[in-house]
């Protein structure tokens, strides 16, 4: 555990385990969740298809493309619960590859199949 104070800021990197220099980092979610088994119930998003959903969620320029840098205020649910826990989904994509999700950024809207 990483215990801190309530608005505290904290500060995450994640980082990919290679010697690739073509890959990319992409955080597209992270959520919050005050039990570490359920990140259905009760939530909280920070980020979602790429997309800040907190104010105070904020993405921070890295050196390298295969590490992802960001940070948030920490908070408490309701106060009624002592832990929040952290799940989040990151993607790998290729440098360069434009068409990839890592370059899509926030993807505010689902698409739909357009059919008969």
């Amino acid at each position: 555990p990483y215990y801190v104070d309530l608005n505290q800021n904290l500060y995450l990197e994640a980082s990919l385990q290679t010697s690739d220099p073509n890959l990319l980092l992409f955080v597209d979610t992270c959520v919050a969740s005050p039990d570490p088994n359920n990140f259905k119930t009760l939530t909280y998003d920070l980020v979602r298809r790429g997309c800040a959903k907190d104010s105070t969620y904020f993405s921070y320029y890295s050196p390298r493309s295969s590490v992802a840098r960001f940070g948030f205020n920490s908070f408490s649910f309701v106060n009624r619960y002592p832990s929040v826990y952290l799940a989040c989904e990151l993607v790998v994509c290729r440098s360069y590859d434009y068409s990839s999700r890592c370059y899509q950024g926030c993807l505010s809207r689902f698409k739909r199949n357009v059919g008969s």
